[in-house]
């Protein structure tokens, strides 16, 4: 009974010390992974996925993805130099890269590295529905998601051991293996339920203060959940809110991206 008494404490006090809150949302998460190395890691893995992969370049498609993306990259970081975290972005080395695939799919790795699948292109559409999709990547990088996977599973396998301080590099990088398989599909990636309405919410946030209008995200998703339907559902959206959650969620949230839009030059 005392042992579990103190571990409670021990946890407790670990949890606070470890705790990062969102500058844009106020969600705060436990984020216990050294974000240094999660960035090295993740670079390495970006670079393999991008080897075994057909990268598209040149494109009117490819130069979309990076026109889009450094816009809201360039969003991101005005925003943190606002609120004075430049620093949070400070080891971000951004790319954005087009793949040839027929999944449905975009992900970004801690760091700002971000990949969009041709597949999800016919459902993007325009630039508003590319900025929605590269808004709530982003965001996942941004909110430092991946450390809060990696921070979770590493307190379910080694919760007594953090607490004692003993846990070895390896064992870091054994857990950031399984959360980003090595030489697997990175969209493989699981967030929770919470983090992908954070995504949400951060991305809509985001795509606005870059210039592009919020309310192409409520027909964006619908058409998403057109083309899983009858068919076996996206990685994209396996672990998202069911569509009613979301589209309420996003028309909550319109009212406040609507204003970063307004303030971004958006004609409302």
């Amino acid at each position: 009974m005392k042992i579990t008494h103190l571990l409670g404490i021990g946890a407790m006090a670990l949890s606070v010390a470890a705790c990062t809150t969102n500058p844009i949302t106020g969600r705060s998460s436990l984020q216990l992974a050294n974000n240094s190395e999660i960035l090295t890691m993740s670079s390495q893995e970006y670079k393999t996925t991008l080897a075994k992969g057909k990268v598209i370049t040149g494109t009117a498609d490819a130069k979309r993805v990076v026109s889009v993306g450094s816009r809201i990259k360039s969003a991101a970081e005005k925003y943190y130099q606002s609120i004075g975290r430049s620093a949070d972005l400070a080891n971000y080395n951004w790319e954005f890269n087009l793949l040839q695939s027929s999944e449905l799919n975009a992900w970004c790795m801690p760091g700002g590295k971000v990949a969009v699948y041709t597949g999800i292109l016919p459902i993007t559409k325009n630039d508003n529905g590319l900025a929605v999709v590269l808004g709530h990547e982003v965001s996942h990088a941004l909110a430092g998601h991946g450390n809060e996977r990696i921070s979770q599973a590493m307190v379910a396998q080694y919760g007594g051991q953090i607490l004692g301080g003993t846990i070895s590099n390896g064992q870091w990088a054994s857990v950031f293996e399984k959360v980003y398989p090595i030489g697997s599909q990175v969209a493989l990636l699981k967030y929770g339920r919470n983090q992908e309405s954070e995504a949400d919410e951060m991305g809509l946030y985001l795509m606005s203060m870059a210039g592009y209008d919020p309310r192409e995200a409520i027909p964006f998703w619908n058409r998403m959940e057109s083309a899983a339907t009858g068919s076996r559902q996206p990685e994209f959206l396996s672990t998202h809110p069911n569509p009613e959650t979301r589209i309420a969620d996003i028309n909550k949230d319109l009212p406040k991206a609507l204003e970063y839009y307004k303030a971004a030059g958006g004609k409302l």
